[in-house]
């Protein structure tokens, strides 16, 4: 019988590279794999919904269900995680010091919407007391000007939130002092060019994300992965069959980082770093599925409801396709 061909677009993942190269194949499927950044994916997707999957910013897609007719419906599997106390930076003219100095500043962020900074306010909330509503906060390209919320936000009063110049970068305005921080899931340029301007909040931030999971056993989920409403509707069991094939290979990314013959990734101390993880996060520090993410997909929820982003809270189950909630057992 002939095999579904479908389009998917997702970044360079050790843990996606199986799909890419074909050595893993969905049930039923030939994938077409578009190896995209992801901005490009996520622009591409919700604006002209160009493939049948995606991978997708978890926030974007939480977003995507307050429409009338939510054009995607998401599997469990969360290509990308991050701790992200690492991606607050703050301008040397700020004076800032300690989380709590964010309260009621100029703060940037590439987009309101994006998850990277609903986590981060999140976190600053719940671990530092700095209230969501209390800063005001400015939008737009990075290092680029003339970005634009990929998706129509429609905030409560109490959240501040203006767009930039249009010849205007964050980058540049955090190391100005324009802006007093800057909350992205990208280090900006100025980090690095002109250190003495731009600082992380917490230098030490390794040590603060340790004590962060050990405290709330969270990992942030950044991104997850999505499907077309109407092709999913046509086709069901493409939801299962998707998220097999991605279990499948990370399955094999698990397997590669346990070698110690030879390195698989160009970290000198590679085996040292696997075995800090399976000690901090567990076996499987990566999971997927929906029952050993649960507490994390419910904490960002809580936030992206909090913060005004979706207009009731909505649940787990709501996200996925009810497919791969469960699987069968002998």
């Amino acid at each position: 019988m002939p095999r579904l061909q479908l389009s998917l677009a997702c970044w360079d993942y050790d843990r996606t590279r199986a799909l890419a190269d074909g050595s893993v194949r969905p049930e039923g499927i030939d994938l077409i794999y578009h190896n995209l950044f992801v901005e490009e994916t996520f622009f591409r997707m919700l604006r002209n919904r160009e493939f049948d999957a995606a991978e997708m910013s978890l926030s974007s897609y939480c977003v995507s269900l307050m429409r009338d007719e939510p054009a995607f419906i998401a599997i469990p599997v969360f290509p990308s995680r991050f701790f992200r106390h690492s991606c607050i930076f703050v301008s040397a003219k700020s004076g800032i010091r300690e989380p709590k100095e964010l309260a009621g500043r100029k703060i940037g962020v590439p987009e309101y919407q994006m998850t990277a900074p609903v986590w981060i306010r999140g976190i600053l909330q719940d671990e530092y007391g700095v209230d969501p509503a209390s800063p005001e906060y400015w939008s737009g390209g990075e290092e680029e000007p003339g970005r634009d919320e990929k998706l129509a936000l429609d905030l409560p009063a109490k959240f501040r939130l203006k767009p930039i110049g249009p010849e205007q970068t964050l980058a540049r305005m955090i190391a100005e002092g324009e802006l007093d921080a800057l909350h992205t899931a990208r280090t900006p340029s100025t980090f690095a060019a002109r250190p003495d301007a731009v600082k992380r909040l917490f230098e030490n931030y390794v040590d603060v994300e340790k004590a962060y999971y050990r405290k709330t056993k969270i990992f942030p989920i950044m991104h997850t992965v999505v499907i077309r409403r109407e092709l999913y509707r046509a086709s069901r069991w493409i939801a299962q069959s998707l998220f097999k094939a991605f279990v499948q290979a990370q399955r094999r990314t698990y397997e590669n980082l346990d070698t110690t013959m030879a390195l698989t990734a160009m970290l000198p101390w590679q085996a040292a770093h696997v075995e800090e993880a399976r000690r901090e996060l567990g076996e499987d520090w990566w999971p997927y599925g929906v029952e050993p993410n649960r507490h994390v997909l419910d904490t960002f929820l809580r936030y992206h409801h909090e913060q005004g982003l979706s207009k009731r809270r909505l649940r787990v189950e709501e996200l996925f396709a009810p497919e791969t909630l469960q699987s069968f057992r002998v």
